[in-house]
Formats: C-alpha cells, sequence, structure tokens
C-alpha cells in the first residue's frame, strides 16, 4: 500500500470517529422486496435518507447483495431520486479491488428489513438516529404521549 493510501486510511480513521456510518440495505428496506427487478419505493425510506445526509455527522453507505448491472440499476434508481451514497458497498469510496479490506462493514448502525423485529417505520428510524436512541428498543413515542385514562374495576364492567 501506497504512502498516500496509508495517510488517507489513517484520516478516514480519525475522521470516521466522529461521524457516523449508516449502512443501509436496498431491496427490502429501500424498495419492496422483488429481487432481482427493482421493486416499489417504499414510501418515505430515500426522503428520510436525504434528510439525514443534510447533516455532516451521517454518512449513507449502501450495503446490499446486489452486485454488477443490478448494483448499478439500484445506485441510479436512489440518484434519480436526489439520493447519493457515500460508498456503495465498501467501507470508503476509495476502496478498490486490488486492496479489497474484508467484506464485513464497519458500519455503527445497519438499516435492514432482516433486522430482529423487522424493518420499523421511517418516521421511527429518523427519530431514533436523530435523538441518538438507535441502541435502545424500539418504541412509539406517540402511544406514551397520548395514553387513555385508567377506568375502575366497576366502571369498566359497567360501563
Amino acid at each position: 500500500m501506497s504512502l498516500t493510501k496509508k495517510i488517507t486510511k489513517l484520516l478516514l480513521t480519525e475522521i470516521f470517529k466522529f461521524i457516523m456510518l449508516i449502512a443501509v440495505d436496498f431491496d427490502g428496506t429501500i424498495v419492496t422486496h422483488e429481487y432481482p427487478r427493482i421493486g416499489k419505493e417504499i414510501p418515505f425510506a430515500i426522503d428520510t435518507l436525504k434528510r439525514l445526509q443534510q447533516y455532516p455527522d451521517y454518512q449513507l453507505v449502501l450495503w446490499t447483495v446486489r452486485e454488477g448491472q443490478e448494483l448499478e440499476e439500484a445506485v441510479e434508481f436512489c440518484r434519480q431520486r436526489g439520493l447519493e451514497f457515500y460508498a456503495v458497498n465498501n467501507n470508503y469510496p476509495e476502496e478498490s479491488v486490488e486492496h479489497p479490506e474484508p467484506r464485513k462493514l464497519k458500519a455503527d448502525l445497519f438499516i435492514d428489513d432482516r433486522n430482529l423485529g423487522g424493518l420499523p417505520d421511517w418516521g421511527v428510524i429518523y427519530r431514533m438516529i436523530r435523538n441518538g436512541k438507535y441502541l435502545q428498543p424500539i418504541s412509539n413515542d406517540i402511544e406514551q404521549e397520548y395514553e387513555l385514562p385508567k377506568k375502575g374495576f366497576f366502571k369498566s364492567i359497567f360501563g
């Protein structure tokens, strides 16, 4: 590895201590699962990701099983909707075939329909990331905000 690449890698490592790297799956997460075809856009997926990109402390990586032409189509699908990823199936854009890193991504957070419990609503995902609650169990803040008053035992039976 050349000195320039070593320095670049070292600098990126230091910079990423302050940036959250978010890996995002494509099929079943951004679009409905119709692999190898591109499915229908999942409501609010691209809008939410574009909104997260407005903050300098988030870097989005497209992390998908797609390769070759199918991968290019997925990247172009997102690009046409104004969503550009920091890297695609790599830890950083400069990662190359000549110096492959392990396939394991060094992401801080993964957004994937195969999560335990499935894919939360995109509004919930956004709030969890922005509020720093992405390591806590998924909850719906709206339910907690609007609790119904508790009825007494006899009122619940007799009205």
